[in-house]
């Protein structure tokens, strides 16, 4: 091919993105439709749990406009990271809102479901083989931190796409993926280089984010020969080589090198040309083979979370703050004591803000950032079990709203809380505890793929 279209719709789906601008690069006949459905920013829980921290509503919503004008037209469409996460659960809730869209239009297609779970026992035999190493100065992975994992994904690099797509598959979910990968996949595939795959692929993993101003845009990716074309769709928006290069910097530790499966990509000598008010032109990135590696991440549960929020406009309270939250941690940790729960049974933090969050909109001060007139405190505690956290909690609450401190006026209370009940009980807390590169047989032999043909004109198998 002389030229592929490549079109991004959002961040994440269930992000939600413009209908004209989507309609605009439909008009742009793109080659594939596609968004990234997850991220690991929202912290361990949704890979846990096996929920989606995007509602089912807004992904549906996003994904019958995708299915419904791609569809017809043949083009293919890939959700990468389904479900937020991209776990079993996850991938489930898209199998189902997707079957779901098709019985409601009409559809047919063929699909493919890319899984990324990992069997503990496969994981182990890897660990075993020494095939495994630490990212972020972890410790090595054992079989002790597989076994205590609750669940782990791999990030798949371009090639179960390749197998997906090569199998005449127009709709593809996959689980948890490097989020260039979908993409790079499409171009590699049609003949591109790797390194204009890769980039773009960057490019279009979070939408029109490479765009200003930030909206709820699309963007456009076309690939030529030696170079990468991006112009957002929605007609308020416009690529500039700035901000596209500064796009480069997104969740990379390094401006110019991007590790992914079987390489690393090179931007330290992209050169970046305005080609229209709204587009700009990028070349010169480069690909560098390397040994195939895939990036494993793992959650295993740390506790049960308990949190109360309250507030002060107390000026008295408010300049010995840190003083007060230290003996109230004291106070805490000799009463907890005292009905067994010792502090090395549990974690107290107290998590101290600055808003107008006690009067709102009545407010008559200003604030200011060096002499807040008033002040947030979020107390959390995490413990093993349940009761431990809340009885913690409410000692740690009691404490800080009812404690004397120099100078005090008030007889009442010395905190606003601005809810009832006052503790908030957020359930089950998780931490990463897999962040590690695994070397693989093969780029497809830990991700499965299930085909299915939907729609009355096909029989499923």
């Amino acid at each position: 091919m002389e030229e592929l279209r490549l079109l991004s719709t959002t961040a994440i789906l269930g992000y939600g993105f413009a209908q004209s601008a989507f309609e605009a690069g439909l008009a742009r006949n793109p080659h594939l439709i596609g968004a990234d459905g997850g991220s690991s920013d929202p912290g361990p829980y949704y890979l846990a749990s096996g929920e989606s921290f995007t509602s089912r509503m807004a992904t549906k919503r996003d994904m019958k406009i995708m299915l419904e004008a791609a569809v017809p037209r043949g083009i293919p469409v890939i959700v990468s990271t389904c479900g937020g996460a991209g776990g079993t659960p996850h991938l489930q809730m898209m199998v189902e809102i997707t079957k779901e869209i098709a019985r409601e239009a009409g559809l047919s297609f063929k699909l493919a479901v890319i899984h990324s779970e990992l069997p503990k026992d496969v994981l182990i035999e890897h660990v075993n083989a020494g095939k495994t190493r630490p990212l972020y100065g972890l410790q090595d992975m054992t079989a002790e931190l597989v076994d205590e994992a609750v669940r782990v994904v791999g990030a798949m690099g371009p090639e179960p796409y390749i197998a997906a797509l090569d199998a005449g598959v127009q709709v593809i979910l996959s689980g948890r993926s490097t989020d260039p990968a979908p993409w790079a996949a499409m171009a590699i595939r049609a003949g591109f280089s790797p390194e204009l795959g890769w980039y773009a692929g960057k490019m279009l993993e979070c939408g029109a984010e490479p765009a200003l101003p930030k909206r709820e845009g699309c963007l456009l990716a076309t690939l030529r020969k030696d170079h990468v074309e991006l112009e957002p769709m929605h007609p308020d928006q416009a690529c500039t080589p700035r901000s596209v290069a500064y796009f480069a910097l997104h969740e990379n530790s390094s401006p110019i090198h991007h590790h992914e499966p079987g390489g690393m990509l090179d931007t330290s000598e992209c050169s970046f040309e305005a080609v229209t008010e709204r587009a700009v032109r990028v070349s010169g990135m480069r690909w560098k083979p390397a040994p195939y590696t895939i990036k494993l991440e793992g959650v295993a549960a740390r506790g049960h979370r308990v949190i109360t929020l309250c507030a002060t406009r107390d000026p008295v309270l408010q300049a010995q703050m840190d003083r007060y939250l230290a003996r109230s941690r004291e106070i805490v940790e000799e009463k907890a004591s005292a009905f067994g729960a010792p502090p090395d049974t549990y974690s107290l933090d107290f998590r101290v803000y600055g808003q107008n969050g006690v009067m709102g909109v009545r407010e008559p001060l200003s604030s200011d950032a060096r002499h807040p007139h008033e002040t947030a405190i979020v107390a959390e505690v995490v413990a093993e079990d349940r009761e431990t956290a809340k009885a913690v909690l409410a000692i740690a609450r009691t404490t800080i709203l009812h404690s004397e401190f120099p100078g005090r006026l008030c007889k009442e209370g010395n905190m606003a809380i601005p809810f009832s009940p006052s503790d908030l009980d957020l359930g089950q807390v998780y931490r990463f505890s897999i962040c590690h590169l695994l070397e693989p047989e093969n780029a497809l032999a830990l991700f499965p793929i299930d085909y299915e043909n939907i729609g009355d004109r096909h029989a499923s198998h």
